[in-house]
């Protein structure tokens, strides 16, 4: 053999071996909501890098309502942009149908998939196969300043009614001192505004469609869901309440600007944290209300990791999946930052775990993801699934849309009757054009 032959050779050999280590490194995108848990993941990705070097994790982390947006648009077109999707249990049933997403029925034993709460199992699964695995599981709450509502004379009922509500609010309103009598959500998105006003008007007695799919905003029941909304957040919410979402009100809450807030129990960690609230120790939790007709206004969500049959890396995501959602996971948190910060509303353990029962906020938690009922979600009888939102794949256009028109009433641009009417006529075309009504 000539020596050039074996340099030849050699180089060969060396590119293959080259290319066989680049081959086992393998970089994945995860794209995930800008919430507390999602960014405590991020802090924690040690331990992931430690037990699988050869798989590299970049991050896209977004708004809420920009993350809805992006990830659709890019599964939608089979992008390939993210290995990794956070979702939740409107889009898992949907895109699963579509073949957007792949299955995780072949997760290992030890994630224990029977550890599963079953309303959020049963949320992320199609025909029984798990297609998402969920990070936290939430319902919503009401969370209130105990030091507030005794100086106003207020005793919370566990279980108050809108009454009830409506009654704090104007007792413990303060805007003088800088306090509001309640924080809801008004910025526009069907997770967003529409996620609370949805599961409001259940509790009303109002409902997104008839049996017929005929869009309901002319009702009695959604004119006072409105007019009561609107009113509760004009006479006793902060400045600029339209532009107020989830995180801008859990700011407000923690620090002790809102004497109210209604929503997601995922946030009850923070607001118990003297790291993070100023009025920690003066935290009242109670259900979400209702007005007396067998449904409260608490939603089931639970933000969740997919993998879109886009990605090219499809096993480096199930293993970070794995990761993320498994009892290990929730153990790393527990020993880094307490019990208190563990993501919550997933598995069964949990719940059972002493330490974790104990917290004030545990309980409420369980027995309002419990109560949550997807598959009768309404007083009245309706054609759809789905709690704050309706399990149909127009819903995430039309409930925007929706959302945008209703934030705007509540910013003094149109008032009540001309947003509804202006709902009613919109969502009518919409659903006549999709072929719901004939």
């Amino acid at each position: 053999m000539t020596t050039s032959l074996r340099a030849l050779l050699g180089a060969t050999a060396l590119c293959a071996l080259t290319g066989a280590a680049w081959a086992e490194n393998t970089t994945i995108t995860v794209a995930t909501v800008n919430n507390g848990d999602m960014i405590r993941m991020q802090g924690l990705m040690d331990d992931f890098n430690a037990k699988h070097p050869d798989i590299t994790v970049e991050w896209v982390t977004l708004e809420e309502n920009v993350l809805r947006q992006n990830i659709t648009n890019d599964i939608a077109t089979g992008g390939g942009q993210y290995d990794v999707m956070t979702i939740g249990t409107y889009e898992v049933p949907i895109w699963a149908k579509l073949g957007w997403l792949v299955s995780l029925a072949d997760l290992p034993a030890s994630y224990d998939v029977d550890d599963l709460l079953p309303p959020i199992r049963a949320g992320l699964s199609v025909d029984g196969t798990l297609y998402a695995s969920p990070f936290y599981g939430e319902s919503s709450f009401l969370n209130y300043r105990t030091d507030l509502a005794e100086k106003a004379g207020i005793v919370m009922p566990a279980a108050p009614t809108w009454d009830d509500i409506k009654a704090a609010a104007a007792a413990m309103n303060d805007p003088a001192n800088g306090v509001y009598g309640i924080c809801l959500r008004g910025k526009a998105g069907w997770g967003e505004n529409m996620a609370f006003l949805t599961t409001m008007a259940n509790s009303y007695g109002a409902r997104w469609f008839d049996e017929n799919w005929k869009p309901q905003f002319d009702s009695p029941e959604w004119k006072a869901v409105l007019t009561d909304y609107v009113e509760l957040l004009t006479k006793y919410g902060p400045p600029g309440a339209s532009n107020n979402g989830y995180n801008e009100n859990l700011t407000l809450s923690l620090q002790g600007k809102c004497a109210m807030r209604m929503d997601a129990t995922v946030s009850a960690s923070s607001l118990i944290d003297p790291n993070q609230s100023d009025f920690a120790a003066n935290v009242g939790f109670a259900l979400a209300p209702d007005a007396g007709l067998g449904k409260r206004a608490n939603w089931l969500w639970a933000w969740s990791l997919a993998i879109p049959s886009s990605s090219d890396a499809p096993d480096a995501a199930k293993t970070f999946v794995e990761w993320a959602t498994n009892k290990d996971y929730l153990a790393l948190v527990a020993s880094k930052e307490g019990w208190a910060n563990v993501p919550p509303g997933t598995r069964t353990s949990l719940y059972a775990n002493a330490e974790y029962a104990a917290l004030p906020f545990a309980q409420m938690t369980i027995d309002s993801i419990n109560a949550a009922d997807p598959t009768h979600p309404t007083v009245q009888p309706v054609p759809y699934t789905g709690v704050q939102f309706v399990a149909i794949p127009e819903f995430a256009g039309i409930g925007t849309s929706v959302g945008e028109i209703f934030s705007a009433a509540l910013a003094g641009q149109k008032t009540v009757d001309e947003a509804l009417a202006e709902a009613q006529a919109f969502v009518t075309d919409e659903m006549t054009s999709a072929g719901y009504i004939k």
